[in-house]
């Protein structure tokens, strides 16, 4: 990297980091190396100051000095693929790099696909899509939510960037007619991430890849990290330190599910729980809980998956995704004989999913005694505080918020600070339907969804809470209509 003084393979064997400073050249280290490094980098760069720094706070430094550099310069990247000559030989001759920064591959496809990776990370990208057009090939990130340009190189490359994944998944590159599935794990800077990939053909001959980015980092957040309001996290608490009942978050892909489960998950003791999980695919490897993937070419489908972890003694379970009428049933026997119950369901709202079950064939009756309480929930992207502009709400705005006087709203614009796109970061939203008495009888006499939403105790729906945040200031109203019906 060319604005880094040492490579960073030197640089972690060695545990030094060399860095410029006011026009200065500093040498940062925890124990001094040997001499002939020291002269070695005398002769180099003539004057260096030394600097004492603790091991903790100078891992951390090496990493964020090299990951601030290894996204740099992707056109530089897209025009030497296009410019090499004999990039068709390449296509055989890819490997899979362990660390991005400490790949010495020269080839541009390899090099290009390392720099699109390291960017993602340090944009903190959602998914990376590669799709193959006839005459080019896009390539775009998902950050907080919404689908970004990134890059679009020449068509002629697309073969060999798609071998190339399909490579470091470990997928037939040979198969374009069939979808594949696969998993990469990569590392930037010793930060762990893993890839889930999936392809799938495209209409001119070619193929569609998606890659979700799963950083393991994200599987170690607690509750309390998630940013829900104190009566929202204090009933979660009761629910999940229940002894029994099922417990659903729900919400569109994307909107931080499987990060709240697994939130939930860790607040629990798993040295004296037994904690059992059946999911499609394991999205992050978790100490001391037992994860079963799904795999249904082989027929392991959610359903027989529970039915065997049930007679693993466990003490709860979670289910990846209740997606059909057999595994909705055997969550509820199970949660009917003594078992917590944690899984995700695709609906807009949280009484929406007691809708959504009884339609699936559960009995109103069954649901009604195992269902404990409903998690929905949204991630709504913040206006960058540094460039959001106020404005007087229009007919249209003041009808969606449902208000009648002339309020100061705000809307985004877009600076250096947010990468000019008006946004900086996300909040989540959280609906909390607790399923108390009165509402078991409504689910058991199949009472529409008003009723149910008036008879909930301290409720507060998505709707309300995203209307609260566009006259704070937080967001703006196109964001609250793209992420909730108002």
């Amino acid at each position: 990297m060319s604005n880094t003084l040492l490579p960073f393979t030197f640089a972690k064997n060695k545990f030094i980091l060399l860095e410029e400073e006011q026009e200065q050249i500093i040498l940062n280290y925890n124990e001094l190396p040997n001499i002939s490094v020291l002269t070695e980098l005398q002769r180099k760069f003539d004057k260096y100051k030394l600097k004492f720094l603790e091991k903790d706070k100078l891992h951390q430094k090496i990493q964020a000095y090299y990951e601030s550099g290894s996204s740099q310069s992707l056109g530089h990247f897209q025009d030497n693929a296009e410019s090499d000559e004999g990039l068709d030989t390449l296509a055989m001759e890819l490997h899979e790099p362990i660390e991005l920064l400490n790949s010495n591959d020269e080839a541009p496809i390899i090099r290009l696909l390392n720099a699109l990776f390291a960017q993602a990370i340090l944009e903190k990208a959602s998914d990376i899509h590669i799709e193959s057009y006839e005459n080019r090939i896009r390539v775009r990130f998902r950050v907080d939510g919404t689908l970004k340009h990134v890059l679009e190189p020449s068509a002629k490359i697309a073969p060999l960037i798609i071998s190339r994944v399909k490579v470091m998944a470990k997928l037939n590159i040979a198969e374009k007619r069939l979808p594949q599935d696969g998993r990469i794990a990569i590392q930037l800077g010793g930060r762990a991430v893993d890839m889930r990939i999936s392809t799938i053909p495209a209409g001119n001959n070619g193929e569609k890849i998606v890659l979700r980015l799963l950083d393991k980092q994200a599987g170690n957040l607690k509750l309390k990290q998630l940013g829900m309001p104190d009566k929202t996290y204090d009933g979660i608490q009761d629910l999940i330190h229940k002894p029994n009942g099922i417990l659903l978050v729900t919400g569109p892909t994307g909107s931080g599910k499987t990060t709240t489960l697994y939130a939930a998950l860790g607040e629990l003791d798993s040295v004296k729980t037994n904690i059992t999980t059946v999911e499609d695919p394991i999205e992050y490897l978790i100490d001391g809980i037992n994860q079963t993937q799904i795999n249904n070419k082989i027929n392991m489908t959610f359903a027989k998956g529970l039915r065997a972890i049930l007679r693993q003694d466990p003490d709860v379970v979670m289910i990846g995704e209740i997606r059909d009428k057999e595994t909705t049933e055997v969550a509820v026997q199970a949660s009917l004989t003594g078992h917590l119950v944690f899984s995700t369901l695709h609906t807009n709202t949280a009484v929406g999913a007691i809708t959504r079950l009884q339609d699936m064939g559960v009995e109103s009756f069954l649901l009604a005694s195992s269902l404990s309480g409903v998690l929905a929930q949204r991630l709504v992207r913040t206006l960058c505080a540094k460039c959001k502009i106020p404005s007087v709400a229009n007919s249209y705005e003041q009808k969606k918020i449902n208000i009648s006087d002339d309020v100061t709203i705000y809307k985004q614009a877009g600076c250096k600070d947010c990468n000019y796109t008006g946004h900086q970061g996300r909040k989540g939203i959280y609906e909390l339907l607790v399923i108390n008495d009165e509402i078991k009888i409504l689910i058991n006499d199949r009472a529409v969804e008003k009723k149910i939403v008036d008879a909930a105790v301290n409720h507060s729906t998505l709707a309300e809470q995203v209307k609260n945040l566009v006259l704070k200031g937080e967001i703006s109203v196109d964001e609250a209509v793209r992420v909730v019906y108002l």
